[in-house]
């Protein structure tokens, strides 16, 4: 895994080791620039990162307030890094982008965009709890050029309700943080599962539809 269960975070290796050498040198701002970098790079785990930035708060390395704040203004930056990107390219590109992939056609985009425009605060709101798409949700967001106001407010309290959780969890466990871990690495199998059923019927029925055209 990305860490060994250790009591002295001097034992820690992997992910976890560097993210706590990242917070020891910089405080709440070296937690706040790696949950921005998490948004950036989702192989980065925010189930380490958030537990031990309440762990290095329960230590005196910064306030559980100023975790929390950091950790929510990186995630915010993250996002909107990403939001930009999906603004810049726009939907044109993007749209020619999808059409190099196998088996999509220009309705199917047209549908998902659809979907956005009715769904998109809910999809950027809750999407923020949910692993690998905090990351993913923001790129659409800006293709659609949702108001950047609405983005920002939407991410901030979304961002906020999960970082809160998972630092309070890290402060209120200590040296126990690392038991915060399976419990979200068990959401983000759930995630992954349903999107790989989504996408496995979706294709499904696309092959049956090119066959008997």
């Amino acid at each position: 895994m990305y860490a060994a269960a250790a009591e002295d975070p001097d034992d820690l290796t992997g992910v976890a080791g560097w993210a706590v050498d990242v917070m020891e040198g910089l405080g709440g701002p070296g937690a706040g620039l790696l949950i921005a970098l998490e948004n950036l790079f989702p192989p980065l785990p925010s189930e380490i990162i958030l537990p031990l930035a309440g762990f290095a708060a329960s230590r005196g390395g910064f306030s559980l307030t100023g975790a929390i704040l950091w950790t929510t203004a990186g995630s915010v930056v993250g996002a909107l890094v990403l939001y930009l990107l999906g603004r810049s390219l726009g939907r044109d590109r993007v749209l020619a982008m999808w059409l190099r992939l196998p088996l999509v056609e220009q309705h199917d985009f047209e549908r998902t965009e659809a979907w956005f425009g009715r769904h998109g605060r809910k999809a950027v709101f809750f999407g923020r709890m949910l692993p690998l798409f905090r990351s993913l949700i923001s790129i659409p967001a800006g293709v659609d050029r949702m108001p950047v106001g609405q983005f920002l407010l939407l991410t901030t309290v979304g961002s906020a309700i999960w970082n809160t959780t998972f630092v309070l969890a890290g402060y209120l466990l200590g040296h126990e943080w690392h038991r915060v871990e399976p419990v979200v690495g068990w959401l983000q199998w759930v995630v992954i599962a349903a999107v790989v059923l989504f996408v496995g019927r979706w294709l499904v029925k696309r092959l049956r539809q090119r066959r008997t055209a």
